[in-house]
């Protein structure tokens, strides 16, 4: 697996970047094949050729708004005893303190105050899951449900994402009608890291309730909802709802954990007792069949703990939906 670190690494890029963009202007006009083409710009050959390579060979680009110096695996000398980057060209050496077991580094890409360095890392052998949890994600309310129909266990994540939201959505009313559109751009980013922030801690609670149980992860296949969900489209935009998917699936599979997705069709309509569609009204669920009445959330978290995976001989329950009729009642429990 492929992860990201951002280092800070204080050194003024400023020069080097305006070659790089003046490279990458160059090549999208031109479309040079050979770094004697670029040579007159002055900028490392080792950081033109990545250049030239990203953008002579898309032609779908047509603009440069922002660009980073690439630097491949062959430009980079480590030393993991003193925790340290070497780039010879850039004459440059960062201090890392992020996780020392990666294998090697594939690249990096600096702007001019951070370096993002893209290293691999181990992946455990998947486990054998015994069981398999069901996620919820919500764009209201909890953003996560976790329910364990094995037990009947629930957990609920994330609440204040919603109060977050609602906050910024204010702050950024007023400064609008003030015009103020650098401080806007700056709410802007404040938002985007403080629910970075909770997803991340949302989805590390999620793996160790996974790897603590030995359960596998269920989730909604939720690839074009924002097209096809209207009245949820908006909602979904204003918050990083695929975010939390992206984060659950790469911290589980770096400890082994199976994560699988489900058709999320009638995921919050259908009842998790008989599976008969019932009745959803905000955040209350009814059904009219069986008279199971539960938190929506909750009983869509069941229903997804339920479901086989879209994927054949992935996450295969241990009997099918009629075998296991009535006995996904979850007890009312949250934690």
């Amino acid at each position: 697996m492929i992860l990201t670190f951002k280092v800070k690494h204080g050194k003024d890029l400023s020069q080097e970047l305006v070659k790089a963009k003046m490279i990458a202007e160059y090549v999208i006009k031109n479309h040079p094949l050979s770094l004697n083409d670029v040579k007159h710009f002055g900028l490392e050959m080792i950081v033109a050729k990545q250049i030239l390579r990203k953008y002579s060979r898309n032609k779908n680009i047509k603009h440069v708004r922002r660009i980073k110096l690439t630097i491949p695996s062959k430009g980079i000398n480590v030393k993991k005893d003193e925790r340290e980057i070497h780039i010879p060209s850039l004459d440059l050496t960062l201090n890392y303190h992020f996780r020392n077991d990666f294998e090697r580094i594939v690249q990096i890409e600096l702007d001019n105050e951070f370096a993002y360095i893209s290293v691999t890392i181990p992946e455990k052998p998947l486990i054998e899951p015994s069981k398999w949890i069901g996620i919820d994600r919500n764009s209201t309310g909890y953003i996560a449900v976790v329910a364990d129909p094995t037990t009947g266990k629930v957990y609920k994540f994330g609440k204040k994402a919603q109060h977050i939201h609602e906050k910024y959505k204010n702050i950024r009313r007023r400064l609008q009608k003030k015009r103020k559109y650098k401080a806007l751009k700056k709410i802007n980013n404040r938002e985007s890291r403080i629910i970075r922030d909770l997803n991340h801690k949302v989805a590390r609670a999620i793996v160790n309730i996974a790897k603590e149980q030995n359960a596998g992860i269920k989730l909604e296949k939720l690839e074009g909802i924002r097209k096809n969900n209207k009245k949820y489209g908006k909602s979904l935009h204003s918050w990083s709802y695929f975010q939390l998917g992206r984060f659950i699936e790469y911290k589980a599979r770096l400890e082994g954990i199976p994560v699988t997705y489900v058709e999320p069709r009638n995921t919050s309509q259908e009842c998790s007792r008989c599976g008969c569609i019932g009745i959803r009204v905000n955040k209350t669920f009814k059904c009219p069949y069986c008279g199971h009445v539960d938190h929506a959330d909750v009983n869509a978290s069941f229903v997804i703990a339920s479901r086989q995976p879209l994927m054949a001989g992935v996450g295969r329950l241990h009997a099918d939906r009629d075998a296991c009729k009535g006995s996904l009642v979850p007890p009312k429990g949250q934690l």
